[in-house]
């Protein structure tokens, strides 16, 4: 029996318009009414899931949320971390020298602070909008060396993003958790954060087994979730790289891929 479903957002809960399906809502509600744990597993702040939370009800003392890619796992209702897993600002420091080298916007989670970042730019705003929260200006040269960073972000046109990535040095990949979550999002993370390893964290503190975990995700932020848990499932519309490693393939988000796989699987 299944007992922890974790779920991605963009591209899997949510159809291309971003909003839930009835069926949907009703296989996660029916699922969690036998006891089964559902979760969202998401690269954003728990500030950008919250509608989402409230609307699927999931803001019960039994509710946690997987945000930042698993760096933060915590509780929907308390907000008490589970687990945390940073970077520190050194690393802001040097990623912020390295997107200057490479001409790209750059901006950070910072632990009590918030989205920083040296100037506003339409991806930062993006990124405020979608998580419904404030930008704070600031060069960085106030976050110091040992204060806790979340996650670092170069946030950029498709254009100028993807030729930075492959300029990236190697030690970048050695040192971070790199993820291109969008083409206008690259991503850098404690070296141990995946969202993996936030399911993984999350399923031992309520004592459940590796075997009774069901993830689903479309996109290679999802790739380490997926092949954690003991059946992880891509969607009809994920890349083609997580299909082939995914154990069982559903239909796409706008096809109610993750209820008919909640009903066949748990229902």
């Amino acid at each position: 029996m299944y007992k922890l479903v974790a779920i991605d957002m963009d591209g899997t809960l949510l159809r291309s318009d971003k909003t839930i399906s009835d069926r949907t809502k009703s296989a996660i509600k029916k699922a969690r009414e036998k006891g089964v744990t559902v979760v969202l597993a998401t690269g954003r702040p728990i500030e950008g899931v919250r509608k989402t939370l409230e609307e699927l009800e999931m803001l019960t003392d039994k509710d946690y949320v997987l945000s930042y890619n698993g760096a933060l796992v915590q509780k929907t209702k308390s907000k008490e971390a589970i687990s945390k897993v940073t970077i520190k600002g050194k690393d802001l420091h040097y990623l912020h020298g390295l997107s200057k080298e490479l001409e790209v916007n750059i901006h950070a989670f910072v632990e009590n602070q918030g989205l920083v970042t040296p100037r506003n730019s339409k991806y930062t705003q993006v990124e405020a909008d979608i998580n419904n929260i404030d930008i704070k200006i600031d060069d960085f040269s106030r976050i110091n060396d040992q204060d806790n960073v979340v996650k670092v972000m170069f946030i950029d046109e498709p254009e100028i993003l993807g030729p930075a990535y492959e300029k990236l040095p190697k030690e970048v990949f050695e040192k971070y958790t790199v993820v291109m979550s969008t083409p206008f999002f690259l991503e850098f993370l404690n070296k141990n954060v995946n969202k993996g390893l936030g399911v993984q964290l999350l399923a031992k503190h309520l004592g459940i087994k590796r075997e009774e975990i069901i993830t689903l995700g479309d996109a290679e932020n999802d790739r380490h979730m997926i092949e954690y848990a003991g059946l992880g499932i891509a969607m009809g519309n994920a890349f083609e790289s997580i299909k082939e490693i995914a154990d069982y393939i559903t239909d796409t988000n706008d096809e109610d891929g993750v209820a008919k796989a909640i009903e066949k699987f748990v229902l």
